[in-house]
């Protein structure tokens, strides 16, 4: 069928306006790839210079919460999609829970699945036919703004942030303010720091000195002295992490057994000495938001990246508090 010269002069102006669109998107969201990125050469003694970065799963919504467990998988979060999923090795991801907007997990010492529950407002236990218990989801009788990450301190209890970056649209923010917290096993709730605009990744160092909390809004990771009735002294700033919008902000933290820091940021995940210097970074082809040790040897960084989630073997054992008792 021969078209009019009228049809003609349209399908190849909506070609044009196609072609210039598709170069204008390109412009504004550049390829991404894996590349390992040093800024010192301490950065190679802690990575490969040839590790490679393998796919474990993908076509999630928005993962999060990687937690390793010693069966061989992975349980992770999926935020847009509102499920907690078991991930197996080979890619074959298990629906454990369907719940609103999960978010950081860990183990507690009792091998308890523990999540940040952000619709419920909570921080929760999870069993493994995929029932919940709230554990806490109130500060002196307000409730929490949306819980975001959650880790095991070395004396056992739980620590969590509580910013708003979650927090249900239309519903009202009751406590003023972002706060840290740690929850003990009478399930007592302890404020331990106010000071943060978004407090989000969190973690101790191996000695159990050092609290480290990152600021997704300023774009920057605290670190606090530990006094030992276990409050938070001396907060300033540890490091900053900026970059160009939608490049990622400091999200998720894990430390390896030497003190370093592995938080994501920018383009990747950052890598930190104990001292405040930024070794390099792990360039991501998608912006990871947390990350977790695994495997037998815990040399393995498994990161929750988007819509997928990345496994990558490191020199160094990460620094595992649930195991450290």
């Amino acid at each position: 069928m021969k078209l009019s010269i009228r049809a003609m002069l349209f399908l190849a102006v909506v070609v044009f306006l196609s072609w210039c669109w598709l170069g204008h998107s390109a412009a504004e969201s550049p390829q991404r790839h894996f590349e390992l990125r040093a800024d010192s050469d301490e950065f190679w003694k802690l990575l490969d210079r040839k590790a490679q970065l393998t796919r474990v799963g993908t076509g999630f919504g928005f993962t999060e919460g990687p937690v390793w467990d010693p069966a061989g998988l992975l349980y992770v979060s999926d935020e847009e999609q509102n499920k907690i999923y078991r991930l197996s090795l080979n890619g074959e991801k298990k629906e454990l829970i369907s719940l609103g907007d999960p978010d950081g997990n860990t183990y507690d010492r009792k091998h308890r699945l523990i999540d940040c529950a952000s619709v419920l407002r909570a921080i929760i236990a999870v069993s493994a036919d995929g029932k919940y218990n709230i554990l806490a989801d109130k500060f002196e009788g307000k409730r929490f703004n949306s819980p975001n990450d959650v880790i095991v301190g070395p004396d056992g209890a739980i620590y969590f942030t509580d910013p708003t970056l979650d927090l249900v649209k239309g519903e009202k923010q009751e406590i003023p303010f972002q706060g840290v917290y740690r929850l003990d096993e009478k399930g007592n709730v302890r404020l331990l720091t106010k000071d943060l605009t978004q407090p989000n990744g969190l973690a101790f160092s191996p000695d159990g000195k050092r609290f480290y909390v990152d600021d997704s809004e300023e774009k920057n990771i605290r670190v606090y002295d530990v006094a030992p009735d276990g409050s938070l002294t001396n907060g300033r700033v540890f490091g900053d992490e900026k970059g160009s919008p939608h490049e990622g902000v400091p999200d998720g933290i894990k430390i390896d057994e030497h003190g370093n820091l592995f938080v994501t940021g920018p383009k990747g995940i950052w890598v930190w000495d104990a001292q405040g210097h930024h070794l390099g970074t792990i360039e991501m082809p998608e912006q990871p938001a947390n990350l977790a040790w695994g495997d037998k040897d815990y040399h393995t960084l498994y990161i929750t990246a988007t819509t997928s989630v990345y496994r990558l073997r490191t020199r160094v054992r990460g620094f595992m508090p649930s195991l450290s008792h």
